[in-house]
C-alpha cells in the first residue's frame, strides 16, 4: 500500500539539498505572501529578498505577460521605494499597476532599444543599490546572464524579477533552460467560478441630458464580450499590439 503523509526522510533530504545550494547564496530575507500553503514551499517562509526570480505566463501569456506583469507588481508593491521597469515594448499601462496596489509615481520606466541594452539596465539597476526592485521583460536568459543578475541581487539587496515574455508562442519553451534563479514562477488566469446572480457587464452608454453629452464608458475597466471584467493591462497591450504595423 502506498504510503500517504508526511515523509520524514524525504523531507530532510530537502533541507539538505536546500542548504547546499544556499551554501553560496547571502541570505537577505524573504518576504512572505501570507499564503501559508505557499509560503511554507519557499526558504525562509517567503519570496527571497536579493535574489533573482523569474515569472511567465501560460498559453497566450507568455506573449502579452498581462498576468505576470500583474503578478510581479503585487510583489514589488509590498516594498518600499523606488522600482525600475525596463521593457523593449512601450505598452505598459500604468493605471493596471494602480489596481494591483503599485503605485505609478514609485516606478522609474526604461525603455530598452534591444535586449542587450535591456540586460544592461537590468543588471546595472541591480548594482545601483538605491533601489527596491527592478523588474526587466526579458525574452533570454542564459545562465551566464543570469548569475551575473543574481550576484548583482545579493550584493545590493535588491529583488531582480525577469519578467519572461516571448514575440512568438513557440518561443516559450526557453523557459525551461537553466538559469541561476532563486524561483520560477507560472501565472495562468483561470475562469472563475460562476456566480449565482448575473455578473457585471458592459457600461452602457446614457441618454443626452439637459443638453450634457452621453456618459461614456470608462476606458480603464471595461468587459470582455463574454460579460466578465476584462484587465485593463490585458486590453490595452492587446489594443496597441493590433495598432501594430504588418
Amino acid at each position: 500500500m502506498t504510503q500517504i503523509g508526511p515523509r520524514p526522510a524525504i523531507s530532510a533530504l530537502r533541507e539538505k539539498i536546500a542548504r547546499i545550494e544556499s551554501a553560496d547564496r547571502r541570505s537577505n530575507g524573504a518576504l512572505p505572501f501570507g499564503v501559508e500553503t505557499v509560503d511554507r514551499r519557499l526558504p525562509g517562509g517567503g519570496l527571497a529578498l536579493g535574489a533573482l526570480h523569474e515569472i511567465a505566463g501560460g498559453s497566450g501569456g507568455a506573449v502579452d505577460a498581462a498576468a505576470p506583469a500583474l503578478f510581479a507588481a503585487g510583489i514589488v508593491a509590498r516594498l518600499p521605494g523606488q522600482i525600475l521597469w525596463c521593457m523593449t515594448e512601450a505598452d505598459l499601462f500604468a493605471p493596471a499597476l494602480a489596481q494591483a496596489g503599485l503605485d505609478p509615481d514609485r516606478v522609474i520606466y526604461f525603455h530598452a532599444g534591444d535586449e542587450v541594452s535591456l540586460l544592461t539596465a537590468f543588471e546595472e539597476g541591480l548594482r545601483h543599490g538605491g533601489l527596491s526592485a527592478v523588474v526587466a521583460e526579458v525574452r533570454r536568459l542564459s545562465m551566464k546572464a543570469s548569475r551575473r543578475l543574481q550576484l548583482a541581487a545579493e550584493a545590493s539587496g535588491t529583488v531582480a524579477i525577469a519578467l519572461r515574455r516571448w514575440k512568438r508562442l513557440a518561443e516559450a519553451s526557453d523557459f525551461g533552460q537553466p538559469t541561476a534563479s532563486a524561483t520560477r514562477w507560472r501565472v495562468t488566469p483561470v475562469p472563475s467560478t460562476a456566480l449565482p446572480v448575473a455578473g457585471v457587464g458592459r457600461h452602457r452608454r446614457s441618454q443626452p441630458q439637459h443638453g450634457r453629452p452621453p456618459a461614456a464608458a470608462d476606458a480603464g475597466t471595461g468587459a470582455g464580450t463574454d460579460g466578465n471584467a476584462a484587465s485593463p493591462f490585458a486590453a490595452s497591450r492587446r489594443v496597441r499590439a493590433d495598432a501594430r504595423p504588418a
